[in-house]
């Protein structure tokens, strides 16, 4: 059995972005009930959390942006005033995404130092909406961008990928590696759904720029696509993509509002299509980043959907990686 680290934190429970909001503690909550329930609690390494460093911080989002962040959090706005409105904060809030920031570059020390094979983060709030200058969509700082810069800084990798199944196009992280070759960017997502404005981003002919083109691949699939649809995108386009590219290291930000009776996502995924899906992802590690995998949480907000995928999730890391 393979070690897989498990990152979590009760403060991250402390970021409230209202009564009745999607993106809840209770999300939290839900896993961690599910993974005691099964026994896989008990067979994880648990690894705690640290607090993202200025200088970490900086390589992704502006000092402008963090200033007007824990500005706005201190003074009991309930919402950030830069993107579409809907990064909710309260006053705890800046403080927790720099921690969940924080978790996410611990898993990537864990995992490039050989403490663990693999790791999964329950952290929140989430991240893969953020931009450089931009909370938006739950996100407030964006963990998997800053988990691949500080990859690249600190351990030295060339080579990074992202892989983004959340239901959403994770528009921050297209924007921020956009002209970066190093970083390569995969989403499978429904157009036009999140965020607005910015749904003129995430279409297929969206390959990068510069010397980053042909970096960036979008797969836009249509309401109802489930596991055959998502697989096969994963099976024809990620997966020879990576035998050129050669990955250091693989980033998941996993989205479960993918997955089946979601209420805000419109995908029809299975518990065993993210097996699957994890399963590629595995093959690919192994096979160029020494079977190296940090997964962040993004989206899924139906509880009982979110807690069910994310142990499916976490038992194929234990059993295959």
């Amino acid at each position: 059995m393979a070690r897989v680290g498990f990152l979590t934190d009760a403060r991250y429970l402390e970021h409230d972005p209202g009564r009745g909001h999607p993106e809840s503690p209770s999300r939290l909550t839900a896993i961690y009930k599910r993974l005691i329930e099964t026994g896989l609690w008990g067979k994880l390494v648990h690894i705690a959390p640290e607090f993202i460093s200025q200088d970490d911080l900086f390589a992704v989002h502006s000092p402008d942006y963090v200033e007007l962040v824990c500005r706005e959090t201190a003074s009991g706005k309930t919402a950030l005033s830069t993107g579409t409105g809907d990064a909710n904060i309260c006053p705890k809030s800046f403080e927790i995404a720099l921690l969940s920031a924080g978790g996410a570059i611990r898993a990537v020390d864990a995992v490039c130092t050989g403490e663990v094979n693999s790791a999964f983060c329950a952290i929140r709030p989430p991240g893969h909406h953020a931009t450089v200058s931009e909370g938006m969509g739950f996100c407030i700082f964006n963990n998997a961008a800053l988990a691949a810069k500080h990859a690249q800084k600190v351990h030295g990798l060339e080579r990074i990928l992202i892989v983004d199944w959340d239901f959403h196009h994770g528009n921050g992280t297209q924007e921020i590696f956009y002209e970066d070759p190093t970083v390569f960017y995969f989403s499978t997502h429904q157009l036009g759904r999140y965020p607005m404005p910015y749904t003129h981003l995430g279409y297929e002919d969206q390959i990068g720029e510069g010397a980053g083109k042909g970096t960036n691949i979008n797969c836009p699939l249509p309401k109802g696509s489930g596991d055959e649809e998502i697989i096969g995108a994963f099976m024809e386009r990620l997966v020879p993509t990576m035998k050129d590219f050669s990955p250091e290291l693989i980033i998941i930000s996993a989205g479960f509002d993918s997955r089946q009776d979601d209420p805000i996502g419109e995908f029809n995924l299975t518990d065993k299509g993210f097996s699957h899906l994890t399963k590629i992802v595995i093959d690919i590690a192994k096979s160029s980043a020494n079977g190296r995998i940090v997964s962040l949480l993004e989206g899924g907000y139906n509880l009982a959907g979110l807690s069910a995928a994310v142990t499916t999730h976490i038992e194929t890391l234990l059993q295959d990686a």
